[in-house]
């Protein structure tokens, strides 16, 4: 994966761009970065082109200038588009990333082919108990962090991640996050239920681990029912699934993206 920064902007990429086909575009967890997915890299290398995205505060996008804010990460995301002359792209968000693909489909409809979002939530959607319950989960973790990274970072691994190997490899990408970044984070109450639902014009395919925590298996559950789309509940795996079992993920995520490929019928 070539390393790049967007002009103007703080914004870190990666590209992999020797397929040519499909775009396949990556939005990572919280307080790690794109690291995260090196083994669907190494999966959907040649399969696809590939394009990771450094979230605002998250590994190399922390030369932030006046006025960086969350808000504008789809724009960010679009300008690469514009860039590299990508007209669309299948998204993969897991947790954070899932709340950004879903605010750049909202403003860029058409440059969506399909959307997968594991351990998040509706963004249109998102029940306002549940929503005062995350923020204040939240808070808790900002508190550990603000005393200590590693303690924070020691938490956050068992929250995260559900093998050893897994939370061993988050924990390290984890200790790296830097607390000033935390301010970035506040934006996200501006992304979520601002929009009315409305019916979508690509696929959706939502999922999470079976040890994740109960109330994200209940939200997943849920949006499948309601939007009718394809579900993964992933055995073996916690909250980002795609550490925990990369490779029932990575064959998972291949036969969605292969149902709703524009080239095949």
């Amino acid at each position: 994966m070539k390393s790049l920064y967007l002009d103007n902007s703080p914004i870190a990429y990666y590209i992999d761009d020797g397929a040519n086909g499909e775009w396949l575009v990556f939005l990572h967890a919280a307080f790690v970065d794109s690291r995260m997915f090196e083994k669907q890299f190494g999966y959907f290398s040649g399969k696809y082109n590939l394009l990771a995205v450094d979230i605002l505060g998250h590994g190399k996008s922390v030369h932030t200038r006046k006025g960086d804010n969350i808000e504008k990460m789809s724009e960010w995301i679009d300008s690469i588009f514009q860039k590299h002359g990508i007209s669309a792209a299948h998204f993969v968000g897991v947790s954070l990333g899932s709340v950004f693909i879903q605010d750049f489909a909202c403003k860029y409809e058409d440059k969506v082919l399909s959307l997968t979002c594991f351990g998040g939530y509706d963004i249109n959607n998102f029940d306002t108990k549940r929503q005062k319950a995350n923020s204040k989960s939240q808070m808790k973790m900002l508190m550990k962090a603000l005393f200590s990274v590693k303690w924070f970072a020691k938490a956050n691994k068992k929250i995260s991640a559900y093998t050893s190997d897994a939370q061993t490899e988050f924990y390290n990408l984890n200790i790296q996050f830097k607390k000033s970044s935390f301010r970035y984070l506040s934006g996200l109450q501006k992304l979520v239920n601002k929009r009315p639902k409305k019916q979508r014009r690509y696929e959706l395919l939502v999922g999470c681990g079976e040890h994740d925590i109960p109330t994200e298996i209940e939200i997943v559950n849920e949006w499948a029912e309601y939007e009718n789309c394809d579900k993964i509940i992933l055995e073996g795996a916690g909250h980002c699934a795609n550490m925990d079992v990369p490779h029932k993920f990575n064959i998972c995520l291949e036969n969605f993206l292969r149902k709703n490929r524009f080239n095949e019928s």
